[in-house]
C-alpha cells in the first residue's frame, strides 16, 4: 500500500509538475492479478484497484491499518470498469458487470475478487473510508444509481452524474461514490468550479482512448495549478483545492469523498471573475 501525506495549500504553489504528480497523481492504479492501493492521509481515504485476471485475489489489512481485517473500522464502495467479475463478502457472492457497483459495510472480514473471463477481467475500483456504524451491503448497478442531468452541448460540459452510495440510493457513513458520464462532443466538469471544505475528493479517469488526455485542474481560487492525466489514473483532491477538468475528448470519471458530512451539495462556488 502506497502512502501519500496530507500537503498544506501554500507548500503546494512551490511544487514544480514532478512533484505535483508525486503529491497529488496515482499514475497505476491497475495491475493484473494484483490488488493495489493508495492510503492517503486527506481525511484517510483509501483508493486503487484489484485485478483479478487467473487468479482470485484476497483483500487484506495491512501494517498500515493497525488492524485484524481490511473492514474492522471501515466501509467501502467498488465500482467495475472491467469485464464481468464476481466479489465474495464472507462467503457470499455478488456479480458485477461493467459499471455495477457495490457499497460495503463496516465488519466485513473477508473479501474476495475473481474475474468470470480472463480474455476480458474485471477490474474493481475501490474507495475505502472510516466508518463507525455497520451499514447492509447493497449492490447497485447503474439504472440503480441516482442520476443527475447537468450541463449543455454550448458550454461543452453535457454530463451525468450518477450517485451510487448516496444517501439517496443505500446507507453509508461518510463515503459518497459515484461516476459521471460526459456526452460525446462535450469535454468539461464541474466548471465553473467549487471547492468543498468540508470534504476532500478523489477522482479516477476512465473511458478514454489512449491518446486522450485531461488537463485536471487543481489548487487555490487564485492560483491555480494543472496536472495532464490518462486513461485509468487518479487525482487526490484536498477540500482547499478546485477540481476541475478538461479533456481532449468526452470521458468518464468515478468521484468519491468522504469528510465532515454526506451533503452532495455542500460546495463553495467559485465565481469565474475570481479564478486565476
Amino acid at each position: 500500500m502506497e502512502i501519500r501525506y496530507a500537503n498544506h495549500p501554500e507548500d503546494s504553489k512551490k511544487y514544480n509538475t514532478g512533484e505535483l504528480r508525486d503529491h497529488y497523481l496515482v499514475e497505476k492504479v491497475f495491475e493484473a492479478n494484483e490488488v493495489k492501493l493508495t492510503y492517503s492521509h486527506v481525511d484517510r481515504i483509501i483508493f486503487g484497484g484489484a485485478m483479478p485476471v487467473d487468479k482470485e485475489l484476497t483483500l487484506e489489512a495491512g501494517k498500515e491499518m493497525g488492524v485484524e481485517y481490511f473492514l474492522e473500522r471501515r466501509e467501502m464502495g467498488i465500482i467495475n470498469i472491467g469485464g464481468e467479475g464476481i466479489v465474495t463478502l464472507d462467503g457470499i457472492e455478488y456479480e458485477l458487470n461493467s459499471k455495477d457497483g457495490l457499497y460495503i459495510g463496516m465488519g466485513t472480514k473477508e473479501i474476495k475478487f475473481a474475474t468470470k473471463n480472463a480474455e476480458n477481467p474485471a477490474k474493481f475500483y475501490i474507495n475505502s473510508v472510516p466508518a463507525h456504524h455497520s451499514y447492509e451491503t447493497v449492490k447497485i448497478n447503474i439504472n440503480e444509481a441516482n442520476p443527475v442531468k447537468l450541463g449543455d452541448n454550448a458550454t461543452l460540459n453535457k454530463r451525468t452524474i450518477y450517485q451510487y452510495v448516496h444517501p439517496n440510493v443505500c446507507k453509508s457513513c461518510q463515503l459518497l461514490m459515484g461516476l459521471t458520464m460526459l456526452e460525446p462532443s462535450n469535454a468539461w466538469n464541474t466548471m465553473p468550479c467549487h471547492t468543498h471544505e468540508r470534504r476532500m475528493e478523489v477522482y479516477f479517469y476512465f473511458d478514454m482512448v489512449e491518446d486522450t488526455r485531461i488537463f485536471h485542474l487543481m489548487g487555490e481560487v487564485d492560483e491555480t495549478r494543472h496536472l495532464v492525466v490518462k486513461n485509468e489514473e487518479a487525482i487526490i483532491s484536498p477540500s482547499w483545492s478546485i477540481h476541475s477538468g478538461f479533456g481532449t475528448s468526452n470521458y468518464t470519471f468515478i468521484w468519491g469523498m468522504c469528510g465532515e458530512n454526506q451533503t452532495f451539495n455542500d460546495m463553495d462556488a467559485v465565481s469565474m471573475a475570481n479564478l486565476k
